[in-house]
């Protein structure tokens, strides 16, 4: 916070210092003053712009390196890597580009600043130039694009078959975790069933929702692909989980998808960074009202063993809620199974998953 007063501080007096110079400027203008002074501004600022670009990279610098370790927190994913070593490559490139425009910017401010008896030069065209700045950076970026769309068709494409799938779902303010249970598959939804008790809208005349379960927080193996599956309730909110590099929309009426391998459990990681108090956490990274603030999740990584056991400890949303149950049994005479799979006897004696 100090060293943010101080660059507020010198931008504040650099401001100032320019504004009185242009008053300057004006009062001469109008007192009839000679062009002597008009000059001797120009050089005083010419002066100024090449301190601000010295002061700026400088203190740009310092930023950077002093808040890299917040800028990138560990990854805990195996496209993590990809995602950072492509973010890094596009993020050099502009940073070329952009420092070297930046200090021909002000470098040619201060070299060609007003002088009497010097006229500016015309250059109306140069075809040579304009090939060279045209293709280069077409082929830089369709380079850049084409890397993005290789690693986005493999995070947003089929995932592997034995991924262990969970759906989230965003509202305001929180968010909406929920698990197929022994069938491995997510049951039917439905947003007319949507009510206080069944915020997921379960619509349990679908066998395969009846083993379903929803949880406070979000499980996944280490080491074994985990498919998320997701959708908003009303707004536009975006699962954004920073030590997996996994970010993607949540767009009502629009079912979104991702899917990543972790590869560090939560306590390694605890371990690792010597903070026992540590979180993967799931947030919403897109302003979606009042109480955005709040839409944050706790992730837990476990060992494949943890996994299954805390898999196997959860009971479906049906036996948690059998008034639920009850209701639809009155409403509709066509239930396809009327008898209640818990998840935790469907865990116990067969693994969520095939492959764990």
């Amino acid at each position: 916070m100090i060293a943010l007063g101080i660059f507020l501080l010198l931008l504040l007096l650099l401001v100032v210092f320019g504004l009185l110079f242009r008053i300057q400027i004006l009062t001469s203008i109008f007192s009839g003053s000679s062009r002597r002074e008009i000059g001797t501004s120009n050089r005083v600022n010419a002066i100024l712009m090449m301190a601000f670009l010295v002061l700026g990279g400088a203190w740009f610098a310092y930023s950077f390196v002093d808040n890299y370790g917040k800028m990138n927190p560990p990854i805990a994913s195996v496209h993590g890597h990809a995602m950072e070593r492509m973010f890094w490559v596009t993020m050099a490139i502009l940073g070329i580009v952009f420092t070297l425009t930046q200090i021909l910017l002000f470098f040619y401010a201060y070299k060609y600043q007003h002088q009497e008896g010097r006229r500016a030069f015309f250059y109306s065209h140069n075809n040579k130039i304009e090939i060279v700045w045209t293709i280069i950076p077409a082929i830089v970026m369709a380079g850049l694009v084409f890397a993005g769309w290789k690693e986005w068709s493999k995070i947003t494409g089929p995932a592997p078959k034995d991924s262990v799938v969970l759906e989230v779902m965003g509202k305001q303010f929180n968010w909406l975790v929920r698990y197929p249970g022994r069938d491995q598959k997510l049951g039917v939804v439905n947003y007319r069933l949507i009510d206080a008790t069944n915020e997921f809208g379960f619509d349990l005349n679908d066998k395969s929702g009846l083993d379903d379960f929803v949880a406070g927080e979000v499980h996944v193996p280490k080491g074994h692909p985990v498919l998320l599956k997701i959708r908003s309730r009303d707004v536009l909110h975006a699962v954004y989980m920073p030590h997996f590099r996994v970010q993607m929309y949540a767009v009502p009426g629009m079912p979104t998808k991702f899917w990543f391998t972790p590869t560090v459990t939560t306590d390694e990681m605890r371990a690792k960074l010597g903070n026992p108090k540590f979180n993967y956490e799931l947030a919403c990274n897109q302003i979606c009202g009042r109480g955005h603030f709040a839409m944050k999740l706790n992730i837990v990584v476990d060992e494949p063993a943890d996994y299954v056991a805390w898999f196997a400890a959860q009971k479906s949303f049906s036996e948690q809620n059998p008034d639920v149950l009850a209701n639809l049994k009155q409403k509709s005479g066509n239930l396809v199974e009327t008898e209640v799979v818990p998840a935790a006897t469907a865990a116990v004696g067969a693994q969520p998953n095939p492959a764990l």
